[in-house]
């Protein structure tokens, strides 16, 4: 089996790291083909790291589920995959998550703070000392699952299970089942407690509690960005269901009357679902109507901290805009090129992502009846964008020309560029009056 550098930027073929080459086997026909990383363990043991790690984050990556046979040493990521592509994946992670971002080494080693949601990393080699970016989905999965827990113990899943069927732990003492706490302490332990004047406690006392009421209260305490970092359970819902939770925050807030006073909460809400991309078609539906032109300038710094430099966000955005024209289609139809202006106008839209809607009617929002409209309509705005662009780029060819000179007085060849400049005229020269008499028969 050959080996690699742990880092494949460095080519130095005399470099300490080295980790086997990543091999992978496809198994399966249909859905349920699947691809097996043959060697994760060895792969993971050289990097020290779990090999759950990388493998969730193939999943992460490639938008696919994973399975985890710690008993047999298989580790699945769904679909098919060739090894040199989950090569170049595990580049990604090695960056993220093994190399030290002062020496570039990879003796690096992470300390999980759960209840902080904080993972740090510290390098034996540098002594460097810091915190992992903690907007990666792996990061979740990490806190979950910290380095050193050994997963055949203790699985969320068996634990998940066993509290929906009503069952009781195993490892819970028989007496607590019941109910009965005595017996659960030595009486010296219970003499300190009573002169200490500290009153007996369940052993489950220090646990929150975890009923939906209690952390919806919690989750309100906490500020934005601590919320970005809360463990919970929304991520492991589907997309539409986090845009429904992402629905009923901005509405509760609308509703109030504070959605102005709230863009970072709105906006750290989105990113703790992970849904900052789509989240501007929820609030198209619940901030624009038929009085949308002027909703545009209300919400304008709202809608930018969403697409500003986000392409993406801006295409989702056109198409929340094609179903409240929609919704309110008499009031709106013929307002298309006016609003389409307006949010060209605030920088909410960008002309390249104007220009490229324009260019193919979708019917993935709105039927295709509709958006064939909505497009016939907004031509006179688009005409006039490009029409604007081409003036534009005439108005760069027409600027003053310059003149490229050659100068061979260096060594070096150089080429300088000059600006032309009239040239003076030359003063007529002196006339002497001495040569006035030359005689040239004389010469």
């Amino acid at each position: 089996m050959s080996n690699v550098n742990v880092n494949r930027s460095l080519s130095d073929q005399f470099y300490r790291y080295k980790m086997p080459k990543l091999l992978a086997k496809v198994e399966g026909k249909g859905n349920g083909i699947k691809t097996v990383v043959v060697n994760m363990v060895e792969v993971a043991k050289a990097l020290n790291r779990p090999p759950t790690y990388p493998t969730k984050y193939f999943g992460c990556e490639l938008g696919a589920q994973t399975q985890f046979d710690w008993k047999n040493e298989r580790y699945i990521v769904n679909g098919s995959h060739d090894a040199a592509k989950l090569q170049d994946l595990l580049d990604g992670f090695i960056k993220r998550y093994v190399l030290c971002p002062s020496c570039d080494n990879p003796e690096t080693v992470l300390t999980v703070l759960p209840k902080k949601g904080v993972i740090n990393t510290k390098c034996i080699a540098c002594g460097y000392s810091g915190q992992l970016d903690s907007t990666h989905k792996l990061t979740t999965f990490i806190l979950k699952n910290p380095p050193g827990q050994d997963p055949t113990k203790t699985s969320s899943s068996t634990t998940k299970k066993s509290k929906k069927k009503g069952g009781k732990d195993e490892k819970t003492p028989r007496k607590q089942q019941n109910g009965d706490d005595s017996g659960s302490h030595s009486p010296q332990h219970d003499s300190d407690d009573l002169e200490n004047g500290s009153p007996e406690k369940d052993d489950d006392d220090w646990c929150d509690d975890t009923d939906a009421e209690a952390v919806a209260r919690r989750m309100e305490s906490l500020t934005s960005g601590a919320k970005g970092l809360m463990l919970n359970d929304d991520l492991e819902k589907s997309p539409q269901e986090r845009l429904d939770l992402f629905y009923v925050f901005v509405k509760k807030h609308k509703e109030t009357g504070n959605i102005e006073n709230l863009h970072k909460e709105v906006v750290g809400e989105a990113e703790r679902l992970d849904i900052k991309d789509k989240a501007v078609l929820v609030l198209c539906e619940l901030l624009l109507g038929e009085n949308i032109l002027p909703e545009v300038k209300t919400h304008r710094l709202l809608f930018l901290r969403f697409t500003a430099g986000n392409h993406k966000a801006q295409k989702y955005l056109l198409g929340g805009l094609e179903q409240v024209i929609k919704l309110h289609k008499d009031a709106l139809i013929n307002k298309v090129p006016h609003i389409l202006k307006a949010f060209y106008d605030t920088d909410i839209l960008e002309e390249e992502v104007l220009i490229d809607w324009s260019q193919k009617v979708s019917k993935k929002y709105v039927s295709k009846e509709v958006a064939q409209e909505i497009h016939d309509k907004a031509k006179p705005f688009i005409k006039w964008l490009q029409e604007a662009e081409e003036e534009e780029s005439s108005d760069e060819e027409e600027e003053e020309e310059v003149e490229v000179v050659y100068s061979d007085r260096h060594i070096s060849t150089s080429i300088s560029v000059e600006k032309e400049t009239p040239k003076p005229a030359k003063p007529a020269a002196p006339v002497d009056n001495d040569e006035d008499d030359l005689d040239i028969d004389a010469i």
